[in-house]
């Protein structure tokens, strides 16, 4: 059975290597036995993959894209940055986490220490390994000036953090160093700050000698913000005051033609998703004009981010140890800028805000502008470094690690899994300015579960709103998401022929998108790596192909529940959520087996 083909350069599985071959490569266990290879990984904040601001950054081209790998099908699977990272720091997903929000009682840096993470993620397992750590930028939201060494973050021989309510104060930073009390640096540009001290702790674990693990996480190219702590919100509208980001004085004359992408789903003529996104109004003129100044002033802000790149490497060959180390370059989440409408800002599930750079450059990468079509996640990226490393690989991962090595990445075109899982709880936020008849820049009932698959014949992106809203796109007839195949005005016009996916009937795709949902959006470990497993015990399914046979359509369209919400929360609440699939494969809700409930 055959679904639409996929318009992907060379396919899923398919690795270009424009420059090098793989096998010319040092493999990665070609370094001296016993030894571990060094780590820096460069994480910066809300960066764009498809409004192309890598295009504009010559120096990750040249040190990075170069002399690397791309992951052009690399994901983040929450769109917003302390969710986000809390996943990639300790390979879970966020209902696993249970850190939901940028700030408490759903998430924050609070959240973390008390859901027990400050000592089960990856620096404290990298010092178990033997590694030195270190860390400069930001960490988590919510970790701030008042509760900085309340504990302090654990697993770092050395770290200097920028705090709340200064993170993204791009001329009035405060940063905390070790046990110090933090210093702000009123009127000195962040990144700069930053790349000062990036170079230091390198310096530092040069002259150690054992093998290191070196974060930076520069806020650019987020929004200036201005924001009170945690503790003093009540109306976040009024905690945080919304700007473009601020560049450095000697970047911001630069760019002055670019504009966001004129693509076809920017601005578009007609509404699409769903929810409160197919609502939203045109942009007149001005919003748009101001919408490209935005832009322009993201463009601007990288170029610090630019110049670190470049003198990381720099100070790395300098210190001898740039054949012994591995750069990770990625961000925490997407960006979308008037694609379907929407101001600036993240937290949709739409390809702008999933579907992220990740470039690795290290011992053993193919290079010369390799790009794989693999799908990544940032789950997978701790238990990556941590077989780079040489630890163990936790059990209770959900993600798996990255394939590196040439060999590896072929290794992996038949046996990867094809799907990523998305989800969010809670709110969005537009952070450009108010214009026409928008009286507020925040959405509440932004919660919702969804995932993306992609292999050589299908590429879907289908989701659940909490108001039990649907959507579903072809991403192969419809690459900008403009046709949500499930909105009523869609279904209505098909009413007279079934919908076909290239000779395959819609409510067949949907009923096996949904089980897979089901699974996913209550995974664990493996589960969520192997969710066909879940649903097919005897391994007889491994793929949306796989389960597209006709032998399996009563149980997928009949004696399945759907994925649906009790009603829309702010955070992750079980008794919101829905029929869930347990660890032992029995559906349940409200903590009763389905079979009991219903």
């Amino acid at each position: 059975m055959r679904l639409s083909s996929l318009a992907l350069a060379a396919g899923l599985s398919l690795l270009r290597v424009a420059a090098h071959d793989g096998s010319q490569q040092k493999p990665l266990g070609d370094e001296k036995k016993g030894s571990q290879p060094n780590i820096v990984f460069i994480l910066t904040d809300d960066q764009d993959l498809h409004m192309n601001s890598l295009d504009y950054m010559p120096l990750v081209k040249k040190h990075l894209i170069d002399r690397g790998t791309q992951y052009r099908r690399h994901f983040c699977t929450t769109a917003l940055c302390c969710p986000s990272r809390v996943s990639l720091w300790t390979g879970k997903q966020a209902h696993n986490t249970n850190v939901t929000d940028v700030n408490p009682p759903y998430g924050g840096y609070p959240k973390f220490i008390r859901q027990g993470f400050n000592n089960a993620y990856l620096p404290v397992w990298l010092q178990q390994a033997g590694y030195n750590t270190y860390y400069t930028g930001k960490l988590f939201n919510a970790h701030t000036v008042e509760n900085y060494d309340a504990p302090h973050a654990a697993g770092w021989n050395g770290s200097d953090f920028l705090l709340d309510p200064y993170t993204y104060m791009y001329l009035n930073a405060s940063y905390q160093r070790d046990r110090d009390a933090p210093v702000n640096y009123k009127g000195q540009h962040t990144v700069d700050v930053l790349a000062d001290k990036a170079y230091g702790f390198l310096d530092a674990a040069a002259a150690d000698g054992r093998p290191f693990f070196l974060g930076i996480a520069p806020v650019a190219p987020h929004s200036n913000v201005q924001t009170l702590l945690f503790d003093d919100i009540g109306d976040i509208e009024q905690a945080a005051v919304f700007s473009p980001p601020i560049p450095a004085k000697r970047h911001e004359h630069l760019f002055g033609d670019a504009r966001v992408p004129r693509t076809p789903h920017f601005n578009p003529e007609q509404p699409s998703g769903a929810n409160w996104v197919r609502r939203l109004p045109r942009q007149g003129p001005d919003n748009v004009a101001f919408n490209d100044h935005f832009y322009r002033q993201r463009l601007r802000a990288l170029q610090g981010v630019d110049e670190l790149v470049d003198g990381v490497f720099a100070r790395l060959g300098r210190l001898g140890l740039l054949d012994s180390t591995y750069v990770f370059y990625t961000t925490d989440n997407g960006y979308h800028i008037g694609q379907h409408r929407l101001q600036p800002g993240k937290e949709c599930g739409f390809e702008e805000d999933i579907n992220i750079p990740l470039v690795v450059r290290g011992p053993g990468v193919p290079e010369g502008r390799a790009v794989t079509n693999l799908v990544t996640t940032h789950i997978d990226l701790a238990p990556t470094i941590l077989d780079l490393a040489g630890a163990p690989i936790r059990a209770d991962f959900d993600g798996e690690a990255i394939p590196l090595r040439a060999r590896d990445l072929e290794a992996a075109v038949g046996s990867r899994h094809e799907h990523v899982t998305v989800e969010y709880w809670g709110f969005a936020i537009g952070e450009g300015k108010l214009f026409g008849d928008e009286k507020s820049r925040l959405v509440l009932n932004n919660t919702y579960k969804a995932l993306r698959i992609i292999s050589k014949t299908y590429n879907f992106y289908y989701s659940v709103w909490c108001n039990n809203e649907h959507e579903l796109y072809d991403l192969t007839t419809d690459p900008y998401q403009q046709h949500n195949l499930l909105h009523p005005s869609a279904l209505s016009e098909s009413n007279t022929e079934p919908l076909l996916l290239d000779g395959v009937p819609l409510g067949k795709v949907v009923a096996r998108l949904d089980a897979l949902l089901l699974v996913l959006k209550s995974c664990r470990a493996q589960t969520c790596v192997r969710p066909w497993h879940a649903l097919h015990p005897t391994g007889n399914v491994a793929s949306l192909h796989d389960a597209l046979h006709a032998r399996f359509d009563t149980f997928y369209e009949h004696e399945l529940p759907r994925v649906s919400y009790g009603r829309c929360e702010l955070g992750y609440l079980l008794d919101a959520e829905g029929p869930q699939w347990d660890v032992d494969g029995l559906v349940y809700r409200h903590g009763a087996r389905w079979d009991e409930w219903v």
